[in-house]
């Protein structure tokens, strides 16, 4: 009778512990979209309405290249500089780093918008080795927008943001690394079925509108 219950019991337990693993797992939608298509501002609404952490590569960085005494900030600082996109390995070890940090505090908290992340062919093949079978990417978020309205907003969002990539030459810079490295991506992803294109042009709280009907179906 014992050894049967004890049999049961040990059966139980590894179903137990994969269902743990399972919701443990963080669940990461990439946000992804030329600078100024809107994403930081979507994705704050995103946070505000459903379970999401949002998570941008680029804050990261940028935090950790004003971090008193980080090894990377010199390093981060020139590649921003240049609208160059930093080493797949320091932006990988940050987003890993919030979302442990996260869920530790948390263990509800394991779905995640990340926010600008991947930008290259690089970025994913990184993503793919650290990361595989560690998150599971659900979708992309593909806000779509001209390169004029991103520069337009960008330059706007200059006046006050003190960023010191918020202006037309880092812009410019920016968005070619942006067709050239991203789009593809996005493409790649597309294929797979795995791409929500929204159309980013639009007033605020219209491209929510049309953010919370993809949220709403993708459950």
């Amino acid at each position: 009778m014992i050894f049967r219950l004890l049999s049961t019991l040990s059966a139980k337990v590894p179903r137990v512990l994969n269902r743990i693993a399972l919701v443990m797992k963080p669940q990461v939608v990439f946000v992804l979209g030329g600078p100024g298509a809107g994403k930081g501002t979507q994705c704050a609404k995103i946070v505000e309405n459903y379970s999401y952490t949002h998570l941008s590569a680029g804050d990261l960085l940028r935090e950790e290249r004003s971090r008193q005494g980080s090894q990377y900030g010199q390093l981060i600082d020139n590649y921003i500089k240049e609208g160059k996109i930093v080493p797949v390995e320091i932006t990988i070890s940050l987003l890993q780093k919030a979302m442990e940090e996260t869920m530790t505090k948390d263990e509800n908290k394991y779905r995640f918008l990340i926010d600008g992340f991947p930008r290259n062919q690089d970025n994913l093949q990184g993503w793919t080795k650290v990361m595989d079978g560690k998150a599971d990417v659900k979708f992309v978020l593909f806000f779509d927008c001209s390169n004029e309205v991103c520069i337009e907003r960008c330059l706007e969002r200059g006046k006050s943001s003190g960023r010191t990539d918020d202006n037309r030459e880092s812009l410019e810079k920016r968005i070619q690394t942006y067709l050239q490295s991203t789009r593809p991506i996005i493409d790649l992803y597309e294929k797979q079925g795995k791409v929500r294109t929204i159309d980013a042009s639009r007033s605020v709280d219209e491209v929510f509108a049309n953010v919370k009907n993809i949220l709403d179906k993708e459950g």
